[in-house]
């Protein structure tokens, strides 16, 4: 489902924000992100990063479907 493109919903969330999503920690987000598992985090600054919530929310779909394939 692709969500219009004036949703009001923020492009980019907290580490925290996706963690709340996928029900992972962050560190095991970073992990899995560092091991090509799941979307790279944008770099805003020297030390705050964020993911980008439509590449987040295609891994959570993408997750779904495939316990359907299963």
């Amino acid at each position: 489902m692709q969500p219009a493109a004036n949703d009001n919903k923020p492009r980019l969330i907290a580490p925290k924000d996706a963690a709340i999503q996928t029900s992972l920690s962050r560190p095991l987000l970073s992990l899995m992100a560092a091991a090509g598992e799941f979307p790279k985090p944008v770099q805003l600054g020297e030390r705050r990063v964020a993911y980008v919530r439509a590449e987040v929310e295609a891994w959570i779909d993408s997750r779904i479907a495939s316990r359907a394939a299963a």
